[in-house]
């Protein structure tokens, strides 16, 4: 029995790790060394069926999601919890601590804000108006 525990723990471990490179699509490799041809070191994962690359770049933490055909959809970038726009800041010191702040930008170039806080994350819009609440799924808590 603790085998059979051991093998499913590692399963699912597996499941959730970062993808090996070469799983990653030419193309979304292509289109991140084409705009991020300074970064040598950078993570892969799938989400939602898209690729996430995530790096540092001018000693920031940064993502960019890409679509299985290179497209980038959006980018992240990590920023201090200062620089979210202060009612976006109210909102979400309400909710508890800000662990983390994000500045997201699609491929359209619509600014959203993130405000991680224990459960989940806040979303707003760049004016710092609450949209949305993406709640931590139950197994990945921070």
């Amino acid at each position: 029995m603790k085998s059979t525990i051991k093998i499913m723990v590692a399963a699912l471990l597996c499941s959730t790790c970062a993808l090996a490179q070469k799983e990653v699509p030419a193309a979304v490799k292509a289109n991140f060394s084409k705009s991020y041809p300074a970064v040598q070191k950078v993570k892969w994962d799938r989400e939602d069926g898209k690729y996430e690359a995530s790096f540092k770049q001018n000693g920031k933490k940064m993502s960019v999601l890409y679509t299985a055909a290179g497209m980038p959809e959006e980018t992240e970038t990590a920023i201090s919890v200062a620089e979210l726009p202060a009612n976006a800041r109210a909102y979400a010191a309400g909710k508890g601590k800000i662990k983390e702040a994000a500045k997201i930008v699609s491929a359209a170039g619509v600014v959203k804000y993130e405000a991680e806080v224990k459960g989940g994350d806040l979303l707003f819009d760049a004016a710092g108006k609450f949209l949305e609440e993406k709640k931590e799924p139950a197994d990945d808590k921070r």
